[in-house]
């Protein structure tokens, strides 16, 4: 694949949908995404908060293998406030 251009998330298909460079699209999904990395209810937050504020930047680490790191760093993007 080339050059990521552009996603969305779909809520619809619970997918965030990509376009690259050479006209290449995929569809990657959330609900395997959730029951792959994520443990708890703040990681699922975590991924949440990423697929409505960041989805971009959810697909690349997706497409990268860097996603359980990233929730391994205990990011709190998600958290509910007190």
């Amino acid at each position: 694949m080339t050059k990521l251009l552009s996603c969305r998330f779909n809520m619809d298909t619970n997918r965030v949908e990509t376009r690259f460079e050479d006209g290449t699209t995929l569809a990657i999904d959330c609900i395997a995404v959730e029951d792959e990395y994520s443990n708890t209810p703040a990681q699922r937050a975590e991924l949440n908060w990423l697929l409505y504020n960041k989805p971009l930047e959810y697909a690349q680490m997706v497409l990268r293998g860097e996603m359980g790191h990233y929730l391994s760093l205990g990011c709190d993007h998600g958290r509910l406030e007190d």
